[in-house]
């Protein structure tokens, strides 16, 4: 080709290339949610959160906001959706509204659980900006990623995962660099319980602490929105200093999904934590991103669930206290996953071979009684009861949970979150279509849309709990948390898996009982990763011992001992493992809450 017609060519791009205009819509971001709500839990796996219509089949208010456009035109309309129930197709059916006029397509009942972009149709943009509202059709959980307008005809938005996250952070202008929080002695990723008090304890210790917790509520698994009660005693401790803060966050035991959110004490936690004047509290904000020096992570970078804000937290210890290990994984700290075998570790409990199994995900849920009798939609796409089979109740308990190695966790965890529901509103539509007598005056009062996760990750330590450590009720040195809850592995209920084998949702356990035993300091710091603390679900256990030391007030405790530890380690300039053997005296004097060593 000719030096001068392949300008000319290369011009002509360039200039196509540059009329080409998009107009790109995080749902997430929406000014009005309506009754919409943003789900954040698959972040790792799409990049984004998503607005998802969770009605309880009776259809959400509409999600509104305006959006500005660089010119008119004809723009064509694409939207990154999914049909979450494909049985053939699924109830998740919504329009989108421009303008005040829906869209001809309906999405959301492709028949494809892929997440991917639909055409829309072509619009003629007549002003400077536009009306856009999300329109449930159903009320069961349809959902939509983003919204692109585009002048280019020929246009076509990404649909792999890579590819779409490049054109996600270039349309959000994500390519600049974050907005700088501050630095701070410790940075505490997760709010549920054991991250809460990690904080809290810092703090109290004198220390400057960011909170990060990716939804809008503290408490984790104990919030309203997923509404576990606190397990685990406080009052049977080695040492009675520990525990004092947990008791701070007790609301109570109101079971496990109370129709009443106000039980759980949602307000309670997040005014103590405000309360604290050395913490500075972030919440809906998801951390994906570690930056790293050799062995020392220095920065995390959040984004916010709604307005995709990205956030950039420097500091000189972490702590991992976000139940999956993520930063701990995105730091490259040694982590385990799964099932070890007998082999490896000498437990009689651990399985015979090495697995994936890891206890499940609950979505809970519960009715309340009405003056009046009311109806429930048909659900041929759900999981379908019969008189032989189902679940005769009118709320839901622990063992409505899915995932026993048949499932990823965290990767998986939109498909499991789903195929609870799915098996949530088919039980719910069977006995309120077969047992009026019992359920006609009945309705769904709440289900939870977000996951109650039990097992993941186990970041890896300089100890590894052991069944061993636990039955035999050893005493470290550097024994802290009293734990008192039984070994208590989750499994498939036998009659569920015979009729759903593969497609569980419906667990039985066996407790088997343990004295108080105190779980090591050396459990809450990782092996390899210098200045990273860790607390809660994902502490340094084998899978057995992880049954025992999971439940909430004990996580709670594990975090109030990390703030102690954090505290030596800024007051000596050392490291997490640095308290164990240089100055364990130190920490333990505080946790028996008596004048440490060598001061008067």
């Amino acid at each position: 080709m000719k030096p001068l017609l392949r300008t000319l060519l290369l011009l002509f791009i360039s200039l196509k290339l540059s009329a080409q205009d998009h107009v790109f819509l995080e749902t997430e971001s929406f000014t009005d949610k309506g009754g919409w709500v943003i789900d954040q839990q698959s972040f790792v796996v799409m990049g984004s959160s998503y607005l998802m219509a969770h009605g309880m089949g009776r259809p959400v208010k509409d999600a509104t906001t305006t959006v500005p456009f660089p010119k008119k035109g004809k723009y064509r309309v694409w939207v990154r959706t999914k049909d979450w129930a494909p049985f053939p197709k699924g109830p998740g059916k919504f329009q989108v509204v421009l303008n005040g006029k829906p869209l001809n397509q309906v999405f959301g009942e492709s028949g494809s659980d892929v997440w991917k972009w639909y055409p829309g149709g072509e619009i003629e943009v007549q002003n400077e900006q536009m009306s856009v509202a999300l329109h449930d059709l159903t009320g069961f959980n349809g959902r939509c990623d983003a919204i692109l307008f585009t002048n280019s005809p020929t246009f076509i938005p990404p649909d792999k995962l890579d590819a779409m996250t490049a054109f996600r952070k270039q349309q959000l202008k994500l390519t600049d660099a974050p907005t700088e929080a501050s630095n701070f002695d410790l940075v505490v990723v997760g709010g549920g319980i054991a991250g809460t008090c990690a904080a809290i304890s810092a703090s109290r210790m004198g220390l400057k602490v960011a909170l990060i917790q990716d939804r809008p509520v503290l408490g984790g698994n104990n919030s309203s929105e997923i509404r576990v009660h606190l397990m685990g005693d406080v009052d049977k401790n080695h040492y009675p200093k520990l525990g004092r803060i947990v008791r701070e966050m007790d609301n109570g035991d109101p079971g496990n999904g109370n129709p009443d959110a106000k039980e759980y004490g949602d307000a309670r936690k997040t005014a103590i934590v405000k309360g604290e004047r050395n913490i500075s509290l972030f919440l809906n904000t998801h951390v994906y991103k570690v930056e790293k020096s050799g062995d020392k992570i220095v920065a995390v970078v959040g984004r916010d669930i709604a307005t995709n804000k990205e956030t950039r937290f420097t500091g000189t210890f972490f702590s991992d206290c976000t139940g999956d290990g993520t930063i701990g994984e995105l730091a490259g700290a040694e982590f385990r996953m799964g099932r070890e075998s007998k082999a490896e570790t000498g437990e009689s409990l651990a399985a015979d071979k090495a697995d994936n199994f890891t206890l499940g995900t609950s979505n809970l849920w519960a009715s309340l009684e009405r003056d009046t009798v009311s109806s429930f939609p048909e659900t041929p796409w759900a999981i379908q009861f019969s008189d032989e089979y189902h679940i005769d109740d009118s709320k839901a308990d622990w063992q409505w949970e899915t995932g026993f190695g048949n499932f990823n966790t965290i990767t998986d965890a939109e498909k499991i979150r789903d195929h609870n529901l799915r098996a949530i509103f088919g039980n719910w539509s069977y006995l309120k279509k077969n047992k009026p007598a019992k359920y006609a005056k009945r309705e769904l009062a709440w289900v939870a849309y977000i996951g109650g996760k039990r097992e993941s990750r186990r970041l890896m330590g300089d100890h590894v709990l052991n069944q061993m450590d636990i039955q035999e009720g050893k005493q470290y040195p550097d024994g802290t948390v009293t734990a008192t809850w039984t070994i208590d592995l989750h499994f498939p209920d036998e009659r569920n898996k015979k009729y759903f084998e593969g497609q569980e949702f419906f667990a039985g356990t066996k407790h088997i009982k343990v004295a108080p035993y105190t779980i090591p300091y050396r459990c809450l710091y990782s092996k390899n990763i210098s200045n990273l603390f860790m607390a809660g679900r994902n502490i340094s256990t084998t899978h057995v011992a992880f049954g025992s030391t999971r439940v909430m007030r004990t996580c709670g405790m594990m975090g109030e001992v990390v703030g102690f530890a954090a505290y030596l380690t800024k007051k000596y300039n050392t490291s997490p493992r640095g308290v164990y053997q240089e100055y364990l005296p130190e920490l333990m004097a505080i946790i028996k809450d008596e004048t440490p060593p060598g001061k008067p």
